[in-house]
């Protein structure tokens, strides 16, 4: 009889299992999906602040995180078409495959910028469906979570009150906050930029910020020493306050052509964990903008 009654209160010890699984592609999506789902939900990232989006491989472990997964919740606008296909078509799990309810792109919620009239393979790592970086837009972030409740509560009825509240709390605080960047983030208007890739570039229009330089040649392409010459020399004509790059971009080129230049090369954090202080959507924008406020002052 003891031991029963010991098996039953530690029974009710136990955390309740959650009701979703969600596999998320990018940290950042990883962040919100456990913002809006709680304890509801448990959430794993495909890739780190540190590993490039685009370029990943699809580990077997991976592909076992996947079959075991209710919801895919992806960046899409080809993000991570080098990789996303193969893991979906390896889990062997018809719920998450694109066009089911399991299946969730917050491309699919945002506005894109930067969509070019044209694709090419001349043209570098160009997105037919835009610019794909989406995150560092908070009205993006605001209209992602609004997406990713309702398919939350789609997938899983029983929480679907949790959700809703969970996400209105979540737009409150993300309002507030994203008022309060704005405000602190004016002296960053017009601020000209030398920027890696193309990663930065919904930061750069959200703050009114100016990009004036790239050291990829084109998108996706390394940095040659060709083209950094050439951009040493032309910012004696358009000149920059600092080179900036993502935390999982290689850092040798920013740093070549800020110590030639003379201009502060600083890493952004890009995503949650890309720095110390971003560990979540909150810290991530706290961050960067400390960082680029230390530039512009």
């Amino acid at each position: 009889m003891r031991f029963l009654m010991a098996l039953a209160l530690a029974t009710l010890s136990w955390p309740a299992l959650a009701a979703l699984s969600i596999f998320a592609c990018t940290p950042e999506w990883a962040a919100l999906a456990q913002e809006i789902g709680g304890d509801r939900v448990s959430v794993t990232a495909a890739t780190s602040a540190l590993q490039d989006p685009h370029h990943i491989e699809a580990r077997p472990s991976l592909i076992a995180r996947a079959r075991r997964a209710d919801l895919v919740f992806c960046n899409g606008a080809e993000l991570e078409a080098g990789w996303l296909p193969l893991v979906l078509g390896q889990s062997g799990n018809p719920a998450i495959q694109p066009g089911q309810r399991g299946y969730f792109e917050a491309a699919s919620a945002a506005r894109l910028i930067e969509l070019p009239e044209r694709v090419d393979r001349a043209m570098g790592d160009v997105h037919a469906a835009g610019n794909p970086h989406l995150h560092l837009d908070p009205r993006n972030v605001a209209r992602v979570a609004k997406a990713l409740a309702t398919r939350l509560s789609a997938l899983d009825a029983q929480g679907a009150a949790l959700y809703a509240e969970r996400e209105a709390a979540f737009q409150k605080r993300w309002g507030d906050a994203s008022a309060r960047w704005e405000r602190e983030a004016r002296p960053l208007q017009g601020l000209p930029l030398v920027v890696h890739h193309k990663n930065l570039s919904y930061l750069i229009a959200w703050l009114g910020m100016r990009e004036v330089g790239a050291l990829e040649p084109k998108p996706g392409l390394p940095p040659s020493a060709a083209h950094l010459a050439g951009l040493l020399t032309s910012l004696q004509r358009v000149p920059a306050k600092a080179v900036v790059r993502a935390a999982y971009n290689d850092p040798r080129a920013a740093d070549w052509l800020g110590q030639q230049s003379g201009l502060p090369s600083i890493s952004l954090p890009y995503t949650v964990g890309g720095s110390a202080r971003a560990t979540d959507l909150f810290g991530l924008y706290e961050d960067t903008i400390a960082r680029l406020l230390g530039v512009a002052r």
